[in-house]
C-alpha cells in the first residue's frame, strides 16, 4: 500500500517537484513535466515521451543524455493533458522536429495527437510512434490495438539513439517503428496497487493466485492462475513471447525482466536465471540483459518480461551511451548545463468583458461549475470504485482535479467581468489541463463547444444551448472515436443531447428541457451496465465490467442532473 502523501490530489505535482530537486543534474521543471537540463545540439530531433505518473522510472526518470529530451507527466495513471504535452514539447524542441512516443492508451492518444496538431499548426514538424508491446491486450492480428508497457524503454532508447546519431525526423520515426515492431512484452501480478489516499487496491488477487496479462495502470489481469514456481513463471513468460517472434528476426535478443513496484530484485534474479537458460536452449544470443524496475505500477507486486529482437542497425544504436536519473548504460560524455529561463507556453489571452446580459448568465455558469464540484466531491469514491472494476480507478480523482480547476478558472473569469462563453471556456481549458486523461480531454471538448454557443453577448436561448450540447456530442465522437454502444461517456451524452434538442424544439422552457434530458442521460448511463466495452482501457477486460455502469457515463448523468437544479434556481431568481 501507499503510505506517505499530503493531499492525494497534489501527490503527482509534489512528486515531480521532489524528483526535479533530487535530479537537477539531469532535468529541469517545465509546465507539464520535465526536459533535459543539459544542452542539446541545435537541429537535433527531440524525443518527447510521457504518460501518467505512478510508473517510475517511466517517464521522467528516462530523460537525459542518450534517451528522452522531455517527458510530459500526467496525474497518477492519467495521461498528461494537451496543454502539458504542448508545453513540454515546445520547451524540448531543438529545431529538428519532435518525435512523440508513449504507450498506446486512449487518453494519451487523444492528448498527444491534439498537441501534435497544435505544434504542426505552429510550424514545428512532429511525428508519433505509439508503443504496442503488450501481447495480452489484443490478438496478433490487431497489434495496433495493443497497449504499451515495459517495452516503452526499448522504443524510447532506440529512437533517442537515432536522434543522437544525427538522423532526421523521418529517420528517427522509422527506427522507433522498427523497434516497436520488434518488441514483445507479457506481465503477471500477485497483488494490485493502491493509489495515495485510496482505502483499497485497485484490484486484488486471491492468496496463491496470479493475475495474467495485467496492465500498468492498475487494470486487473485478463486471466488468473495458481502461482507457479519461479522456474514455472520463467517458462510461461518465455514460451508466450517466443510464440510471437517477429517475422524476419534473427537470433539476437535483449531480455528485460521488469519489476512492477514491490517484487524484490532477488526474486527476479531467481526467475531470470531460468529465463536465461530457456533463451539459450532456444538458440538465441542474449545481449545486454536487463533485470530491474523500468516501468512500474506504483506498489504492485508483479513482473513482466520484454524481448527486444535486434537487427544490425538496432544493435549499433543500442550501444549509444545513456545517462538519466534512473537508467544508465555506457559512459555518456558530459554535457554543459543549460542556463537561463525555460521557454514557456503561450500566455493566456486577456479576458474581454461581456455585455450586461451575458455577465448575468456568466454567474449562472459559475454556479453550475460549483455544483459540478460538489457533485464530484460527493461521488468521488464511488466513481473510483466503478472505474477500478475494469479500468484503472482514477476516474474519481481525475474528475475532482478537473472540476476544481474549472471552478477556480471560472471564478477568476467571472470576477474579471467576462461573459458566459468566456467563463465556460476558461473552465473548459482548466479542466482538460488539470485532469488530463481521457475524461479531462472530453470534458474540455464538451464545455468548449457549449461555451462557443453561449458567447459573450446577450442571453442565449434554449436553442443555442441545445446546439452547443449537440456540437459537444459530435466533437466528442469525432475526437474519441466512440459511438453509442461502446460503453463510454457517449452512451449518456448522446441521449442527453437528443432529448434536450427534442424538448426545446417542442417548445419546452430550457430548465424543463434540461431536466428531461438529464433523466434520459441517467437512464442511459444505468443501461451501460449491460454493455461490453468496445473502447478505452476497459475493452481488454470484456466480461469483467458487465453489471457495472461506465464511470464516464455515470458521472455525466450525475453532473447534468446537478446543473438542472442550478438552472431551476436561476429561473426562480429571474
Amino acid at each position: 500500500m501507499t503510505r506517505l502523501w499530503n493531499d492525494p490530489a497534489d501527490f503527482a505535482d509534489e512528486m515531480i517537484d521532489g524528483f526535479v530537486a533530487a535530479n537537477e543534474r539531469y532535468v529541469r521543471r517545465v509546465p507539464g513535466g520535465v526536459i533535459r537540463s543539459t544542452e542539446v545540439p541545435a537541429g537535433q530531433v527531440a524525443v518527447v515521451i510521457g504518460g501518467g505518473s505512478g510508473h517510475y522510472p517511466a517517464f521522467g526518470g528516462l530523460v537525459g543524455a542518450g534517451l528522452a529530451h522531455g517527458a510530459a507527466m500526467g496525474n497518477l495513471f492519467a495521461s498528461p493533458s494537451t496543454q502539458q504535452v504542448h508545453a513540454v514539447a515546445t520547451a524540448a524542441s531543438a529545431g529538428g522536429g519532435i518525435l512523440f512516443s508513449y504507450g498506446n492508451y486512449a487518453g494519451d492518444v487523444l492528448n498527444f495527437d491534439a498537441a501534435q496538431q497544435r505544434l504542426r499548426a505552429e510550424g514545428i514538424a512532429c511525428e508519433t510512434v505509439t508503443v504496442t508491446d503488450d501481447i495480452m491486450s489484443a490478438d496478433a492480428a490487431d497489434t495496433h490495438r495493443r497497449r504499451g508497457i515495459a517495452g516503452d524503454l526499448t522504443v524510447f532508447r532506440s529512437a533517442a539513439a537515432a536522434a543522437a546519431a544525427g538522423y532526421d525526423l523521418a529517420g528517427v520515426t522509422r527506427v522507433a517503428r522498427l523497434a516497436n515492431d520488434r518488441t514483445r512484452s507479457f506481465g503477471v501480478a500477485f497483488t494490485g496497487c493502491t493509489l495515495p489516499g485510496a482505502p483499497a487496491p485497485l484490484f486484488s488477487v486471491p492468496a496463491g493466485r496470479m493475475a495474467v496479462g495485467l496492465g500498468i495502470h492498475g487494470e486487473p489481469g485478463i486471466d488468473e492462475v495458481d502461482i507457479p514456481t519461479a522456474d514455472g513463471l520463467a517458462q510461461l513468460l518465455v514460451e508466450r513471447l517466443l510464440d510471437e517472434r517477429p517475422d524476419g528476426a534473427d537470433g539476437r535478443v535483449i531480455p528485460l525482466l521488469n519489476g512492477l513496484g514491490s517484487l524484490k530484485y532477488e526474486e527476479m534474479f531467481v526467475v531470470y536465471r531460468r529465463i536465461a537458460q530457456l533463451l539459450a536452449d532456444a538458440g538465441l544470443e542474449v545481449i545486454d540483459p536487463h533485470v530491474g524496475e523500468y516501468c512500474t505500477s506504483f506498489d504492485m507486486a508483479g513482473t513482466s518480461l520484454t524481448l527486444f529482437w535486434l537487427d544490425d542497425e538496432l544493435a549499433e544504436l543500442w550501444e549509444t551511451p545513456v545517462d538519466t536519473p534512473a537508467y544508465r548504460r555506457g559512459a555518456a560524455p558530459a554535457a554543459a548545463r543549460v542556463s537561463g529561463p525555460v521557454a514557456a507556453d503561450a500566455a493566456s489571452a486577456r479576458i474581454e468583458p461581456g455585455d450586461p446580459e451575458s455577465v448575468v448568465v456568466a454567474g449562472t455558469v459559475r454556479r453550475a461549475v460549483e455544483a459540478i464540484v460538489r457533485t464530484v466531491d460527493l461521488h468521488v469514491d464511488e466513481l473510483g470504485r466503478i472505474d477500478a472494476i475494469a479500468g484503472d480507478g482514477d476516474h474519481g480523482i481525475g474528475m475532482q482535479r478537473g472540476s476544481h480547476a474549472a471552478l477556480a478558472a471560472a471564478t477568476r473569469a467571472a470576477g474579471a467581468g467576462a461573459g458566459a462563453g468566456t467563463v465556460l471556456a476558461s473552465a473548459a481549458d482548466a479542466w482538460s489541463d488539470r485532469a488530463g486523461g481521457t475524461s479531462g480531454a472530453l470534458w474540455g471538448v464538451i464545455l468548449s463547444s457549449l461555451a462557443a454557443a453561449l458567447g459573450d453577448r446577450t442571453r442565449p436561448d434554449g436553442a443555442q444551448v441545445a446546439a452547443g450540447v449537440a456540437a459537444g456530442a459530435r466533437a466528442v465522437m469525432d475526437y474519441g472515436k466512440a459511438e453509442v454502444g461502446d460503453k463510454t461517456l457517449v452512451d449518456a451524452l448522446v441521449p442527453f443531447s437528443t432529448e434536450l434538442a427534442r424538448a426545446v424544439d417542442a417548445g419546452a422552457a430550457l430548465t424543463d428541457a434540461w431536466r428531461s434530458a438529464a433523466s434520459a442521460a441517467t437512464t442511459a448511463a444505468a443501461a451501460t451496465a449491460d454493455l461490453l466495452p468496445r473502447m478505452g482501457r476497459a475493452r481488454t477486460h470484456g466480461q469483467n465490467s458487465v453489471g457495472t455502469p461506465d464511470p464516464g457515463a455515470h458521472s455525466l448523468a450525475l453532473i447534468v442532473t446537478a446543473v438542472g437544479d442550478v438552472l431551476a434556481a436561476a429561473e426562480e431568481r429571474n
